[in-house]
């Protein structure tokens, strides 16, 4: 741990400096901590969201583990979550994005020993960007060369000066770089949007695009970028916008030396999903036949890129997979754990990092209210009072070291500010991992 000590009139600080905040896929590392014992009273550098994540952080004096809502020893609720896991037919382990890719790595060890579905809350968010990646590939880069090098920046569905308060101070628009050493002045900002965002008022060109009409408008950019004439009529129509918005847009991204397109659920999420994703990710494609193009999806939760990341290096897939042939098989759709649910296909269920009981659909909920499962989390939520097996956990980043993975893929260590007395879900999933496979008689894991 990266400390110091500074002292105050009232009583010592410890000081955790390059701190990592996990609230969101900014993945802040340059935070400084001011700790008072097992709180945090001072969070520098972070944006009001990560302050509200670190000043509110306590630990709560409550059991680590709850079975049937009885506290019990942590060993006991280790050896239930097993047997519930081993003897099921058709398991669930979902969520991983709010944990470190160690405790991600173990969960996805435990479906494939169970042979069952494993799926992150990727399938409720940017998951159509995920089945696009594969189909059409990703010209990308690190957030890193956006700060150094990026002239135009576009935000298309995305409103990052309220989900990501720090993206453009940081990383996007101000900062002064390598190639934009006047920050701000050297940068042409855009935001597309159906509607007027605080991210547009940023902006130096806002458009307002037809509600659901992104597809429309990708593939109106994708035409003119290789020179084919287009009805105006039909654009404005399909749109939202006259054409002559669209050419000026064009000419500006093919004057850039170096263009980059942030995009979010505004275009994942809406009529089109993995369509309109493929559209952007194959005009980014297109561009570079002009000038250096790229393009990132603005990720939410914390160490959400990084549960992707796992399940693609453990099953070859990064969301909605099922591994109950021995082999892993990707369906989003039929493997996604909202669609397991309200199916009620799945019979017991490993929730790691996420409160599916808050957000689901109704016949998902009250599925999952009907099936034993498990449930990890630092607080207490809907999904973790009605588990068969509750297990409280220190939370990652504040209590736990380990590794997450920011927006654009690249890894970041942990620096915790304090201990807590509960247990973290690495511990709990490696319990969890190595009875499963005595029960199974696969024999035990490693220490």
């Amino acid at each position: 741990m990266n400390t110091a000590v500074s002292k105050t009139s009232d009583a010592e600080l410890r000081v955790v400096t390059d701190a990592t905040c996990t609230f969101c896929g900014c993945v802040c590392d340059d935070i400084e901590l001011k700790v008072d014992g097992d709180r945090i009273v001072e969070a520098k550098r972070a944006c009001g969201l990560g302050t509200a994540w670190f000043l509110n952080h306590e630990i709560e004096d409550c059991p680590s583990c709850l079975i049937q809502g009885q506290p019990a020893s942590v060993q006991e609720g280790i050896e239930r979550s097993a047997q519930i896991l081993a003897d099921a037919r058709y398991p669930l382990v979902y969520g991983l994005s709010d944990t470190t890719i160690e405790a991600q790595r173990c969960a996805v060890a435990i479906a494939d020993w169970i042979g069952g579905n494993v799926d992150t809350t990727t399938s409720v968010c940017h998951g159509p960007s995920g089945m696009a990646f594969q189909g059409v590939g990703e010209v990308t880069c690190t957030l890193g060369e956006v700060r150094n090098r990026g002239d135009l920046v576009m935000f298309w569905g995305s409103n990052p000066a309220e989900s990501h308060p720090r993206h453009f101070t940081r990383y996007s628009l101000m900062p002064k770089g390598l190639f934009v050493p006047n920050g701000r002045k050297d940068r042409t900002c855009v935001v597309v949007d159906v509607r007027k965002t605080k991210s547009a008022k940023a902006a130096d060109i806002f458009v307002q695009i037809k509600p659901r009409g992104d597809f429309e408008a990708l593939w109106t950019l994708r035409a003119l970028a290789k020179g084919i004439d287009l009805d105006p009529n039909q654009v404005l129509h399909d749109t939202g916008q006259p054409l002559s918005v669209w050419q000026d847009l064009m000419q500006r991204m093919k004057a850039a030396r170096f263009g980059v397109i942030f995009f979010g659920m505004g275009v994942s999420m809406t009529r089109g999903k993995h369509a309109n994703s493929e559209a952007l990710l194959a005009l980014t494609r297109d561009m570079n036949r002009y000038t250096r193009f790229t393009c990132k999806p603005n990720r939410g939760h914390g160490n959400v890129t990084g549960a992707d990341n796992v399940v693609t290096w453990r099953t070859g897939f990064p969301f909605a997979v099922n591994l109950g042939r021995g082999y892993p098989r990707f369906n989003p759709g039929e493997y996604t754990a909202s669609d397991v649910l309200a199916r009620r296909e799945a019979d017991a269920a490993l929730i790691l990092a996420s409160d599916p009981m808050a957000n689901f659909s109704q016949p998902a909920r009250e599925h999952l209210r009907s099936i034993p499962y498990i449930a990890l989390d630092p607080k207490e939520t809907p999904t973790t009072r009605q588990a068969a097996v509750a297990f409280h956990v220190a939370a990652y980043g504040i209590n736990v070291p380990g590794t997450v993975y920011r927006m654009d893929d690249v890894p970041i260590p942990l620096r915790p500010a304090f201990e807590s007395p509960h247990p973290s879900d690495l511990e709990i999933l490696t319990g969890i991992e190595r009875r499963v496979r005595e029960l199974k008689r696969y024999g035990s894991t490693a220490p």
